[in-house]
């Protein structure tokens, strides 16, 4: 699987991107975050608050208790803005 970093996120934990392969337990955006999370301090910090992080799974927004499924991509980023 593929994660994406974006913004802040990418800032925090210092890469873009990662090939990664989860547990199988790790179902969810929300989940993998925490898996995520405990990889280092720096993708800890970045899932510190996940109230402010968005989530797109295949390129389509999805909730962060969504199944995950066979998912190719998750995407992290903070809430978008219009102006």
């Amino acid at each position: 699987m593929r994660v994406l970093y974006f913004a802040w996120l990418r800032e925090k934990t210092g890469v873009g991107q990662e090939e990664l392969s989860p547990p199988a337990e790790v179902n969810t955006p929300r989940a993998l975050a925490a898996w995520l999370a405990g990889r280092g301090p720096e993708h800890a910090a970045a899932f510190a608050n996940m109230a402010l992080i968005r989530c797109a799974v295949d390129r389509e927004f999805v909730d962060l208790d969504a199944t995950l499924g066979g998912a190719a991509e998750v995407a992290f980023f903070p809430p978008v803005t219009g102006g």
